[in-house]
């Protein structure tokens, strides 16, 4: 397989063009606002512009909302920096509830989220986690006019299973340009489970979070990083570059959410686009993640 391409690519169907590689805030918030800043310039920089955010981040330091508020403080004192990203943000998860997806809160966190960031839209706003008890109608008919509104352009899902996504679905006018699952070379469900295959039939981004395995394949000492390792000494690049790239190569395209809050490994991640897979440089890896021989 040929390496990945650098250009940009549409948010599923929704129109709007944004970078193969994301980068995630969830550790983003505690920081000076001019630190703050130039990480958000490094990525630019770099060719990144997709970024993603969500009112939750920063509930374990700072606070609920810190994240999406040290945003909106960023790109109050540099407003040029807003028309160069496209700007996701998520919402629905409430401490120690812990999931409420029905209309008025949904209605409320996104103009909570809106506020903090000091925006009047962004380009996508996801549910982070489903509501069990939300009847997917309700929350359709919740999403539906966040759009007619014009403070969102487009909608996606975080965490849900393929079944949940098609449910939600059912009763939108519009599809779904997004969804978000936990992807990396330690973690492949959305392989098999159906999530990627429903991607790819719908046409729908896959925005891919913790592409590092929380951290793990950093840490290295397994099958799956000696083979990373491999590729990623092989094309001149780093570990974790070879990973990004993994995730990449699947037909899917799934966008890595890259989570480091060090510039030069902002910088670093772009170099997945160099990496080109064999079918069996990819499958081994495969096969070393699930710990199962395929047939």
């Amino acid at each position: 397989m040929q390496p990945l391409s650098s250009e940009t690519r549409l948010l599923g169907k929704s129109g709007i063009l944004v970078s193969p590689i994301a980068w995630g805030m969830w550790r983003f918030a505690g920081q000076p606002v001019a630190n703050a800043q130039h990480l958000i310039e490094t990525a630019l920089d770099a060719g990144i512009t997709l970024f993603d955010t969500a009112d939750i981040y920063g509930v374990d330091g700072p606070g609920f909302g810190a994240a999406e508020g040290l945003l909106g403080e960023v790109l109050r004192a540099t407003p040029g920096l807003r028309d160069r990203m496209v700007l996701a943000t998520k919402g629905g998860i409430v401490p120690g509830v812990p999931y409420d997806s029905s209309p008025d809160y949904l209605a409320r966190a996104l103009d909570a989220s809106l506020a903090r960031l000091g925006v009047e839209q962004v380009d996508l706003w996801q549910i982070h986690r489903p509501d069990l008890l939300a009847h997917p109608a309700d929350v359709a008919a919740a999403l539906e006019r966040m759009v007619e509104s014009g403070k969102v352009r487009a909608i996606g899902v975080s965490n849900f299973t393929s079944a949940q996504t098609a449910a939600l679905q059912a009763h939108l006018p519009f599809p779904l340009a997004a969804t978000q699952p936990e992807l990396s070379a330690l973690h492949t469900a959305p392989v098999t489970d159906g999530l990627l295959d429903q991607a790819l039939q719908h046409g729908m981004a896959v925005l891919a979070w913790s592409p590092l395995g929380g951290g793990r394949i950093g840490q290295g000492g397994d099958a799956v990083s000696a083979l990373l390792d491999a590729k990623g000494e092989a094309s001149g690049v780093s570990r974790t570059a070879a990973a990004y790239a993994w995730i990449m190569a699947h037909p899917a395209a799934p966008i890595p959410i890259v989570g480091s809050q060090s510039p030069a490994r902002i910088v670093e991640s772009m170099d997945a686009l160099t990496v080109g897979w064999t079918r069996a440089e990819w499958y081994a890896v495969f096969e070393a993640s699930t710990g199962t021989k395929l047939p």
